[in-house]
C-alpha cells in the first residue's frame, strides 16, 4: 500500500466516524491523495467541519474532473450535489438553476437513475420556493417515483415533503398535513441516513411553523432534538436550535430564547448565507418583546443586510418606538407588494403567507384608532384561520384582532367575548406572552365598560405574566385607574453584600445582584445612555472580530455572482420577468455581501464583535435582578420595568409625571425630571 493509499484509508475511516477535522487535515495537508474519492471525502469532511465554501468547491472540482474524463453521469451527479448544497444552505435559487441546467445537459439521452431522482427533488423544491407550484408538483412527483425505483431515499423523501407543502400551499391543508405525518413516521423508522433525516426533520418543523401549527411543531422539534443530540451534521444542529428559539419565543422564558438565538447565530455563521437572516430576525423579535428596541433594530438591520424579509417585525418595532404611522405604512406596503424571498418557513404564495402581516396590521390599526383597517384585517385573518388545522395559532390571532376592532367600534360585549376566546386559545397553546397581551386588551375593554376594579386585576395579572416571561411592560400599561403625582424621593444604596431600596413609601433589603449594580449606574445618571461594553467592562473591547467573509468565501461568492448573472441574462432573453426579479434579488444580495466583506484598502471587515454577547449578558442580568426585586418590592420593580431601557445602549428615564430623586451608592443626589 502506498503512502497516498494509506492516507486515503485513514481519511475514509475518519469521515465515516464523523471525525470531520481529522479527515480535513488528512485530505488537505502535504502529500494528500488526489482523485475523485479524495475530493468526495474532502467535501464531506469540509461540510461537517463548517467549511461550506470548501465543501462546495470540492464538488465543483469533482464535476470538472468527471467532465474532463468523459464521465457524463458522474459529472451530472456532482452537479446535482452542488445544486442540493446551494439549495439547502444558501437560499440562492439562480445558482441552483444553473447547476440543474448543467446536469440536465449531461443527462440528455441517458436512462433514468438515481441522479435523475436527486435532480427532480432539487428542482421540485427550487420551483416550490420560487412560487411555481404546477412545475414544483410535477418535479416532486417524479422525485418520489424515481427515488423509490432507484433506492435514493433523499430524493424520495424530499419529493414527499415538497408534495405535502405544495398541497398545503394549494389549499389542501388536511391532505398536506396527513402526508407530513406519514413522512415523520418514516423518519422515526430510520428510513434515511443521518444527514437526510436531519434535513427532513427540519423541513417538517418548517412546514408546521408555515401553517402556524404550534402543537405539531413542538412534536416534530422534540423528535428532531432527540436525533440531533448524537447525529447532527452541518447546519442541521444550528437549524434545530433556531426552531427551539421559535418555540421558546412562544413559551418563554425570553432570556433563554435570546441565549438560544445568539447561540444559533454563532453555530450557523459558517454555513448559512442569505438564510442567516432567519436567526437574526428571530433574535430581533425576542429583543423587541423584551423591550430592547435598539438591539431589536440592530438584529433586524442585520437580517435586512442578508436579504431577509423582516416584516411585519420591523413595523412592530416602529410601533413600539412610538411611530405608528410609519408602522402602518410598512404593513400596508408589505401586504400590497409581498416580497418573494425563498424561505422554508413561509408559504411561497397565497394568503397563509400574509397572515402575520394581517395580524400586525390589526395591532397597529388598533393603536392608531383606525377602526376600518382593524376590522378589515380581522376579517382577513378569520378567513385564513378557517383553513388552518386544529393546533394552529391563527384562530387565536384572529380572535384578538376581532376583539380590538370591536373595542374600536364600542361593541364592548362582543369585544369581551372575542378577547376571552383569544385568551383561552393562547393559554391552551402555552403562549404566556400572547395571552398576557390579550389580557391587556381585555383590561381596556373592562375599563371602557366602567369595570375599574376588574380592569385593575386583569391588568395586574397580565403584567405578572409578562414579567414571568421576561418581557418589558408596555409603556401604556400603567395600572388602570391609578395615578402618581409630585416629586418622589427613593433609595438604591449598596450596603456590603446587600442593597437597601426605598420607593413609594416602602423600604426593603435584598442581595446586591450584578443586575442591581448595573441599575444603580443607570439611576445615578438619569437620561444618560451607557454602552453595554462600558457597563460590562472595557476589557471586552479588545477582543477581535471575525472576518465577515474569508478569502475562500469571497471567491465562492464571486463564482455564485457569475452564475446569477448568467441566470438573469437567460431570464431576460426569455422575457421571464418573475425569474428575472428573483435573480436580481440574488444578485443584489451577493453584491451587498461582497461589499460588506471588504473595507478600505481591501482589508477584511469584521463580524461577530463582543458587543452582541455583552448586550445579551447585561439585559439578562438586569431582567433577572428586576424579577427578583418584584418578589420583594413589586412597586419599585414595576417602575423600573417601565423606565429602564436595555439594548446596545442602556438608560433610565423617570416617568415625567412623577419624577424621582434617587440616592444611590454612586451619587447621593440626582433628580430625573
Amino acid at each position: 500500500m502506498t503512502e497516498s493509499e494509506a492516507v486515503l484509508q485513514q481519511a475514509r475511516a475518519a469521515v465515516g466516524a464523523g471525525r470531520w477535522h481529522d479527515g480535513l487535515e488528512l485530505l488537505s495537508g502535504p502529500g494528500a491523495p488526489a482523485g475523485a474519492e479524495a475530493l468526495d471525502l474532502l467535501g464531506r469532511a469540509a461540510y461537517g467541519a463548517g467549511r461550506l465554501e470548501l465543501s462546495i468547491n470540492c464538488r465543483e472540482q469533482l464535476y470538472r474532473l468527471h467532465l474532463d474524463a468523459g464521465q457524463a453521469v458522474a459529472a451530472a451527479g456532482a452537479a446535482a450535489t452542488v445544486a442540493l448544497q446551494l439549495l439547502v444552505d444558501t437560499a440562492l435559487m439562480a445558482p441552483v438553476r444553473g447547476w440543474l441546467a448543467r446536469a440536465d445537459a449531461l443527462l440528455t439521452g441517458t436512462e433514468p437513475g438515481s441522479v435523475h431522482a436527486v435532480l427532480a427533488a432539487v428542482r421540485g423544491y427550487e420551483r416550490y420556493l420560487s412560487g411555481d407550484l404546477p412545475a414544483a408538483r410535477a418535479a416532486a412527483h417524479q422525485a418520489v417515483e424515481l427515488g423509490e425505483a432507484h433506492r435514493q431515499p433523499l430524493a424520495a423523501l424530499l419529493g414527499r415533503v415538497a408534495s405535502a407543502r405544495i398541497a398545503i400551499a394549494g389549499g389542501a391543508v388536511a391532505d398536506g398535513i396527513a402526508q407530513l405525518d406519514e413522512i415523520g413516521a418514516r423518519l422515526m423508522g430510520g428510513e434515511a441516513d443521518s444527514l437526510t433525516t436531519g434535513l427532513m426533520y427540519c423541513e417538517l418543523v418548517c412546514a408546521a411553523q408555515n401553517l402556524g401549527d404550534h402543537a405539531r411543531a413542538v412534536e416534530w422539534h422534540e423528535a428532531m432534538q432527540r436525533w440531533a443530540t448524537s447525529d447532527a451534521i452541518g447546519s442541521v444542529g444550528g437549524r434545530c436550535r433556531v426552531h427551539r428559539v421559535e418555540l421558546l419565543r412562544m413559551s418563554g422564558p425570553a432570556d433563554a430564547a435570546e441565549d438560544a438565538a445568539v447561540q444559533a447565530c454563532d453555530e450557523l455563521r459558517p454555513w448559512l448565507r442569505r438564510e442567516f437572516g432567519w436567526p437574526l430576525a428571530e433574535l430581533a423579535q425576542i429583543r423587541l418583546r423584551r423591550g430592547d428596541l435598539a438591539g431589536a433594530e440592530e438584529a433586524f438591520l442585520g437580517a435586512v443586510e442578508h436579504g431577509w424579509v423582516v416584516q411585519p417585525g420591523f413595523a412592530l418595532l416602529r410601533l413600539a418606538q412610538g411611530d405608528a404611522d410609519t408602522a402602518a405604512a410598512m404593513t400596508d406596503d408589505a401586504l400590497t407588494h409581498p416580497v418573494a424571498v425563498p424561505s422554508k418557513e413561509w408559504p411561497p404564495a397565497g394568503e397563509l403567507r400574509l397572515a402575520p402581516l394581517y395580524d400586525a396590521q390589526a395591532e397597529i390599526a388598533f393603536a392608531r384608532g383606525d377602526e376600518p383597517t382593524a376590522t378589515a384585517a380581522a376579517t382577513a385573518l378569520e378567513r385564513i384561520a378557517a383553513t388552518a388545522g386544529g393546533g394552529s395559532v391563527l384562530p387565536a390571532r384572529s380572535a384578538l384582532a376581532r376583539a380590538r376592532s370591536l373595542l374600536l367600534r364600542d361593541e364592548l360585549g362582543k369585544a369581551t367575548m372575542a378577547c376571552s376566546d383569544a385568551i383561552a386559545r393562547w393559554t391552551d397553546l402555552c403562549a404566556p406572552y400572547e395571552a398576557a397581551t390579550a389580557r391587556l386588551v381585555l383590561a381596556r375593554i373592562q375599563q371602557a365598560r366602567g369595570q375599574h376594579e376588574l380592569a385593575r386585576v386583569t391588568q395586574e395579572a397580565a403584567e405578572r405574566a409578562l414579567r414571568g416571561y421576561g418581557a418589558a411592560i408596555p409603556p401604556d400599561a400603567t395600572p388602570a385607574h391609578t395615578t402618581q403625582a409630585g416629586k418622589r424621593e427613593a433609595l438604591f444604596l449598596a450596603e456590603g453584600t446587600l442593597r437597601r431600596v426605598a420607593f413609594a413609601g416602602r423600604e426593603a433589603v435584598l442581595p446586591d445582584l450584578t443586575g442591581l449594580r448595573h441599575v444603580a449606574r443607570l439611576l445615578a445618571e438619569p437620561g444618560r445612555e451607557f454602552h453595554v461594553l462600558d457597563l460590562l467592562g472595557a476589557g471586552l473591547r479588545d477582543a477581535g472580530a471575525l472576518p465577515h467573509l474569508d478569502a475562500e468565501a469571497r471567491e465562492a461568492y464571486r463564482r455564485r455572482l457569475q452564475e446569477v448573472q448568467d441566470d438573469l441574462a437567460e431570464a431576460e432573453t426569455n422575457h421571464d420577468t418573475a425569474r428575472a426579479e428573483l435573480a436580481q434579488r440574488d444578485r443584489d444580495y451577493l453584491i451587498s455581501e461582497l461589499t460588506r466583506a471588504v473595507g478600505l484598502g481591501g482589508r477584511d471587515r469584521g463580524s461577530g464583535t463582543p458587543q452582541e454577547r455583552a448586550r445579551t449578558t447585561i439585559t439578562r442580568s438586569i431582567r433577572y435582578a428586576l424579577a427578583r426585586l418584584h418578589d420583594i418590592h413589586p412597586e419599585l420593580a414595576s417602575h423600573l420595568d417601565r423606565t429602564i431601557n436595555t439594548g446596545t445602549y442602556c438608560s433610565y428615564t423617570s416617568e415625567l409625571a412623577a419624577p424621582v430623586t434617587w440616592r444611590t451608592a454612586a451619587s447621593p443626589h440626582h433628580t430625573a425630571s
